[in-house]
């Protein structure tokens, strides 16, 4: 079988390690083919290729070395990773330049999926190909092509909406049951230009006005179930990194999926020029966004959002109620120095409270772009010389001083100039 950008010694190995199983790529490299797109794992951009045996994954895996030793007539390094809970391996193989280089391989057994609690990860059991296809997300993703015969398998119409550019829940109760879905399907309508179907937007309103899942906005964030915690996170962090993020979070509020997050952030009409902003001065993305929620750091810690990250929101709100009580009258730029350099804030938090175009905006700005950069005119070994100070807070305080006296002297030229 000859499939396009994928080398055939790779797949006659592939045939060869099935054994005789029934054994097909699935997923996102089937798409990509009908779509004649170049597929790459999303988080790595390397080339990638999802298999599904019917039987055990493992014992596939044990016979790809030799397989692969056979068809390129060398040993082929790679290494393994197993992931047992579900029956699949991770193998990334080092194949020569002239055959792309490295690759990826996501080897699984078929499985049915069973979810026993909406949004909560499902229980899995050993199943067919036609199974396996059953369980995905949107139709075009839920075809397969069989190694050996060269079939392709369409069960539930996916060769259709690709044609009609649209995205295709596989059942009704898809976003039930994980409404990450909701999220992928934004981002699969950013990368490849395609659209929702009437009936997934029917599916997606109906879903969130009767919120199916036990978790409950206002409750224990850390009582989320994962698909609206942690599977949640994983999926917007792929949207902001891999994807056209822009057109991605359009059409997730566009669809109203906004909500799984925040009722306030559904609502939000200023989330574009933040994270443009927060870009433009290269705080994370995610962060950004979830800065425009109701509650933050509620959301935050729904999301599992890294330590780092959820620091970040933490300074954000110290900062947010320290320049509330600023006073609206003018502050000279060394105050401002002083002030947004204090112990406990990072010039990233001050960064996205710019993002944020709130109160005292402007002087924020200035403080990044060039207020911070001033430095003392008069090096420490100078003052040591020629003022006999030393090493110590006598002599810090005066650099200190002498950096304020130069910003705020620099401010002046610059006013007076313009």
């Amino acid at each position: 079988m000859e499939i396009p950008d994928v080398p055939r010694p790779l797949l006659e190995a592939l045939t060869q390690a099935a054994a005789g199983e029934r054994c097909a790529l699935v997923g996102g490299v089937v798409r990509d083919l009908l779509l004649h797109r170049h597929h790459e794992d999303p988080w790595r951009g390397l080339p990638d290729l999802d298999i599904v045996v019917e039987g055990r994954a493992a014992d596939l895996v044990q016979r790809l070395p030799h397989a692969l030793e056979c068809q390129f007539g060398f040993l082929i390094p790679l290494s393994l990773q197993e992931h047992g809970a579900f029956g699949t391996f991770e193998l990334e193989l080092e194949l020569p330049a002239e055959f792309g280089g490295t690759w990826l391989l996501d080897v699984a057994s078929a499985r049915q999926e069973k979810y026993p609690e909406p949004g909560e990860n499902p229980t899995v059991r050993l199943g067919s190909l036609r199974d396996d296809l059953a369980r995905r997300d949107f139709t075009v993703n839920a075809m397969a092509l069989e190694l050996v015969s060269g079939e392709l398998l369409d069960l539930h119409h996916g060769q259709s909406d690709l044609s009609a550019r649209q995205l295709n829940l596989l059942h009704p109760s898809s976003l039930r049951d994980d409404p990450t879905r909701w999220v992928r399907g934004a981002r699969y309508a950013a990368r490849l230009g395609f659209q929702f179907s009437t009936a997934a937007q029917q599916q997606a309103l109906s879903t969130l006005s009767q919120w199916p899942w036990i978790w409950l906005p206002g409750d224990d964030p850390g009582q989320a179930p994962p698909a609206l915690g942690t599977r949640l996170r994983m999926e917007l962090e792929l949207l902001f990194q891999r994807e056209p993020w822009r057109v991605a979070v359009q059409v997730l509020q566009q669809t109203g999926g906004l909500a799984l997050l925040d009722t306030q952030l559904q609502q939000d009409a200023s989330w574009a020029g933040r994270l443009h902003w927060a870009q433009r001065l290269a705080v994370p993305l995610l962060p950004a966004l979830v800065a425009g929620a109701a509650d933050p750091l509620g959301l935050a810690e729904r999301l599992q959002l890294p330590h780092r990250q959820h620091k970040l929101l933490v300074q954000l709100q110290d900062l947010k109620n320290r320049l509330n009580a600023v006073p609206t009258d003018a502050r000279l730029p060394s105050w401002w120095a002083e002030f947004l350099e204090a112990p406990g804030l990072s010039s990233e938090a001050v960064a996205l409270a710019i993002s944020l175009r709130g109160p005292h905006w402007h002087s924020l700005l200035r403080w990044w772009g060039r207020w911070r950069h001033v430095r003392s005119p008069i090096a420490a070994q100078v003052l040591m010389k020629e003022e006999g100070l030393r090493t110590g807070k006598d002599l810090g305080s005066r650099l200190n001083e002498l950096r304020k006296n130069e910003i705020d002297r620099i401010e002046n030229l610059s006013r007076n100039k313009s």
